[in-house]
């Protein structure tokens, strides 16, 4: 603004009416001939404009593009180290921000591009408009003629247009050198440019070589080439004789230090990497089901079923570490248990699960499939269908909580497999927090912890919790005492748990409905019991065939009255009908008399009989 004011104001006084510098521009660079100037304004705005500064915004606007378009896979990676354990939560907070960072680089690199082609838009208007207000006040208010107006102000002004074009080319080559800037984020740009030059000496020793032949060349100004080459060249081996100087001494020193080569380091136990406790595989196009970025709610889901289950369970679930596997098919999830799959399956990301209940009231287009966690029957179907399936009495589920459903059922299944003795102590860490005398008469005077561990398994294998950890531990340490058989203390412990198990089950009601078993098939099972062996119980395979029909038939009709299947036996008899039925009839609850609260009252609903 201040040189164009000058140059409309005093323009007409002579070339150094504007200025030494506009004046030497003028006369030196484009020798005095506007048309020269003309050309050579216009070649230098074609490199700062259409080179330079166009060529640096597309590798901005490029590299902020797959910049975005990997952050997820980086998140991805990120959260797959912290799960895995590889990370602690500080340092994948520092990779999350510096993988931020970068995108926030390349994007402001892309707007900051916008400027700088701005600036060199902005010097092109700036020349005409001072070219034409140049020759409108040198003709109209000076009376000078047209030529004479266009040989001064035109001059002036591409003097002037010359002088702020070599800042804007030195501003496009700065951004140009940074957006284009390769290499360790822990060096800058003067580090990586110094280190291309001075630390590889064959980059001089070329660019020698090259400038002397061009200094051979007949014409050319060769005392100004041979003298370049040849300082290039004798930097070029300067560096290259220190450093074979330093790296003589290098070796020199480890040939007096480490007078033996070193061995290969052996193999440690650090080398065995530990399995996943509970570990989910997904194929490549559920990857946005766990990406936050995208909207996937997977992570959320997955949090909020280890919570559910922890407080229901009465311990902490582990964390799930998720990862991707390219093995799997791409709408393939797997999920593992101590590095072994428990279950496996294939969803549908983009659409909607339609589950029968087992009553509905008209049918759906879609993919016919199945409930992976129940196996029930299932439709695949658009999202735009799910109020009109909801009408027909379907229960719709999107992707990720039918991984989470599945997740949350295995876990329930197999919870007494993820206990073990470091969560047993936690667990009698808490209670020592409220009854220290209690955990200290309870291990190890007692029973042994791993007698403890062994007793909450069992109990979590037929579904009871073990929130009541001062319950269990007050029975554990009366009959510790009398017996060490994790049977029987766990058979003490369901009695003392009795209210809990049956508020689990029947909730409030005062009413218990139960099935029972003939008082002759009992007593069969009670003597077979006794003189059972190491090989089994000995029951004659018929027998135990028409019994698990019995007892099937019964918890079916029972189901359908809207009821929970409980079966009543005795003490005695009860864990090894437990056992028998745990896998075939996993909706059947096995109890024994003295689990049953003094408060409550049983409703004989059906009989198992050796006949029936």
């Amino acid at each position: 603004m201040a040189s164009t004011r000058i140059v409309l104001l005093n323009g007409h006084n002579g070339g150094d009416a504007a200025g030494k510098v506009i004046e030497a521009f003028g006369e030196f660079v484009i020798g005095g001939n506007y048309a020269v100037g003309l050309v050579v304004f216009a070649i230098l705005v074609i490199i700062n404009f259409v080179v330079v500064t166009k060529g640096a915004g597309r590798v901005a606007e490029v590299g902020a593009r797959f910049t975005l378009d990997a952050m997820p896979g980086k998140q991805m990676a990120i959260d797959a180290d912290l799960n895995a354990g590889l990370i602690s939560q500080d340092e994948a907070r520092a990779r999350r921000a510096e993988v931020a960072t970068e995108a926030d680089f390349y994007g402001s690199m892309d707007g900051a591009s916008k400027f700088v082609r701005g600036d060199a838009i902005a010097g092109i208007i700036i020349l005409f408009v001072n070219m034409i207000g140049g020759l409108a006040i040198g003709m109209a208010q000076h009376d000078l003629g047209f030529t004479e107006a266009s040989e001064i102000y035109v001059l002036l002004t591409i003097g002037d247009g010359l002088v702020a074009q070599i800042p804007s080319l030195i501003l496009s080559a700065a951004s140009a050198l940074v957006v284009t800037k390769v290499g360790s984020s822990n060096q800058n740009i003067g580090q990586q440019v110094s280190a291309q030059l001075f630390e590889n000496p064959k980059v001089l020793l070329i660019t020698a070589g090259l400038i002397g032949l061009l200094g051979l060349i007949p014409g050319m100004p060769n005392l100004v080439f041979l003298l370049l080459a040849g300082s290039l060249a004798g930097l070029g081996y300067w560096l290259d004789r220190r450093r074979r100087h330093r790296e003589e001494a290098v070796t020199s020193s480890e040939l007096t230090t480490l007078p033996e080569p070193a061995k290969p380091a052996e193999l440690g136990w650090d080398d065995v990497m530990p399995v996943d406790v509970i570990g989910l595989e997904v194929g490549y196009r559920l990857i946005a089901l766990v990406d936050q970025s995208q909207g996937g709610q997977l992570m959320a889901r997955i949090k909020g079923v280890r919570k559910k289950l922890s407080q229901e369970l009465g311990f902490l679930i582990p964390p799930v570490h998720i990862r991707d596997n390219l093995d799997l098919n791409p709408n393939s999830y797997r999920i593992s248990l101590m590095g072994v799959a428990l279950g496996e399956a294939d969803i549908m990301p983009d659409l909607e699960m339609a589950i029968n209940p087992g009553r509905v009231f008209g049918t759906l287009q879609g993919r016919p499939c199945k409930d992976p966690a129940f196996g029930l029957d299932a439709i695949w179907i658009e999202p735009m269908q799910r109020d009109h399936a909801q009408t027909l009495g379907y229960t719709v589920v999107d992707p990720g909580t039918v991984i989470a459903t599945h997740l949350s059922h295995l876990l329930q299944q197999h919870a007494y497999e993820i206990l073990g003795y470091e969560e047993t102590q936690k667990l009698l860490d808490n209670l020592a927090k409220t009854a220290p005398k209690l955990v200290e008469d309870l291990v190890p005077k007692a029973v042994p912890l791993g007698i403890v561990v062994k007793v909450l398994q069992n109990l979590l294998m037929e579904r009871v919790p073990i929130r009541d950890m001062r319950t269990i531990a007050e029975t554990l340490a009366e009959y510790g005492m009398k017996s060490q058989d994790p049977d029987i203390l766990t058979s003490a412990v369901r009695a003392a748990l009795g209210r809990l198990i049956i508020h689990e089950i029947n909730g409030i009601e005062p009413e218990v409905p139960v099935i029972t078993l003939d008082y002759d098939l009992e007593q069969l099972l009670h003597k077979s019991l006794q003189t059972a062996s190491e090989t089994g119980v000995g029951i004659e395979p018929g027998l135990a065939e028409q019994m698990h029909q019995s007892l099937q038939n019964s918890v079916q009709r029972i189901e359908l009255e809207g009821q929970t299947p409980i079966l009543l036996v005795s003490a005695y008899v009860r864990p090894w009908l437990a056992r028998f039925v745990r896998h075939s009839i996993q909706s059947l609850y096995v109890l024994a008399y003295t689990e049953i609260p003094a408060d409550r009252q049983i409703k004989v609903v059906a009989t198992v009989g050796r006949r029936t």
